[in-house]
């Protein structure tokens, strides 16, 4: 794609990876619907691209997350950020909208600094979980922050840090877009048996690390519960070869779809999934799940020194308690992981408990409307 030409107002808005697509579609989508004339262009996905903006530099080429992960792929992230450094530099926005990959997205805003072009960080980088010292940072960085949690806004208050709740962004989206009785029969799944959702990520190294772990916890349920259906929601930033190896290695049957994310979720009695926002989405719809992750075992060494939270799913972080239970790295087992799948199914008390939980979390996310607040703020902020 070529570089935009200069129209009226122009935004250049950064999603590394799948939620960031998300959440900047709906921000594109919002902005556009208030003054048609802006122009958005950046890094994005195909929801980006289908909200109107134009993506320079694909979302799936940059998603990827640890240590050893990223240094695999730092050509292809350098390329993506010289890329937008130099039109920040040479033709620069009249804005810059970051959405959370810190990593990337603080190292541009140190460039649209020195360029004088003002910048919107939309969904804080998780300071109140490691490596607080970013909140300095971002203060001689970043004009406005817009964040989706209530508990970040005293971070960057201490700070003098110009910042906004503005709720969550889920809370308007992870909403399924038909009945469950239709959403069981488009996906072809039997109403009169139980569906366990299995979540291996948006990434294609999330891929690699969990879908084999996952298919084995499934098979070993299948054992156990034979009427078990099994359903698997492809990401938007995978193609199906990312997946298909996986399955075809494995011979337990696997519903697959693509799209309809939220309403495959409402189709499950219980899911498992990796860490990230996915699980947000999964409570937000009342579903109870295990999460698991497994990262490098140099990602692991130097996370556990410097994670500062109690919890890593952020459904927990946000309930303040462990409401569904989290097993990482070595704990990611599959017999372990069959172990709490089975008990969410078999038995109703510690269910509800979880459903209970689950509500909380809900609860504390606020009102709808996230991305109209946020657009609001970027259309002042480009007065």
């Amino acid at each position: 794609m070529s570089e935009p030409a200069t129209p009226n107002k122009r935004i250049m808005i950064i999603a590394g990876e799948a939620s960031g697509d998300l959440h900047g579609s709906t921000l594109v989508r919002e902005a556009l619907s208030r003054d048609p004339s802006l122009s958005f262009f950046g890094i994005g996905g195909p929801m980006m691209r289908e909200a109107g903006a134009d993506t320079l530099v694909d979302a799936r080429e940059m998603a990827v997350v640890g240590l050893v992960e990223v240094a695999a792929h730092f050509p292809t992230i350098y390329r993506a950020f010289r890329r937008m450094a130099d039109i920040l530099k040479n033709n620069p926005p009249d804005l810059l909208i970051l959405i959370d990959y810190p990593d990337f997205n603080l190292r541009l805003a140190r460039v649209a600094r020195k360029a004088g072009v003002r910048v919107l960080y939309y969904i804080s980088p998780q300071v109140w979980a490691w490596r607080v010292g970013r909140v300095r940072k971002i203060a001689r960085l970043v004009d406005r922050m817009a964040v989706v949690f209530p508990f970040e806004v005293p971070f960057y208050e201490r700070e003098g840090v110009p910042v906004s709740f503005v709720g969550h962004p889920l809370v308007d989206t992870a909403r399924p877009t038909m009945p469950v009785d239709e959403a069981r029969g488009r996906f072809g799944l039997d109403p009169s048996r139980r569906t366990v959702g299995l979540f291996p990520g948006s990434r294609v190294q999330e891929i690699r690390k969990h879908l084999p772990v996952i298919l084995e916890s499934a098979r070993i349920l299948k054992e156990r519960f034979p009427d078990l259906q099994f359903i698997l929601p492809l990401a938007s930033s995978l193609e199906r070869a990312d997946i298909d190896p996986c399955l075809e290695s494995s011979t337990l049957p696997v519903t697959v779809v693509s799209g309809k994310g939220y309403d495959v979720i409402q189709v499950c009695d219980a899911i498992i999934s990796v860490s990230g926002t996915v699980t947000l989405e999964i409570a937000l719809l009342g579903v109870p799940m295990v999460i698991i992750y497994r990262v490098s075992p140099l990602t692991y060494a130097v996370g556990k020194r410097l994670i500062r939270v109690d919890h890593i799913g952020i459904c927990n972080i946000v309930a303040g308690k462990r409401v569904v239970r989290e097993m990482i790295q070595h704990e990611a087992e599959p017999g372990l992981i069959a172990d709490e799948i089975a008990r969410i199914l078999t038995d109703p008390g510690y269910t509800d408990e979880i459903r209970k939980g689950l509500a909380l979390v809900r609860e504390r996310l606020g009102e709808g409307g996230c991305s109209g607040r946020v657009a609001a703020i970027a259309l002042e902020m480009l007065e």
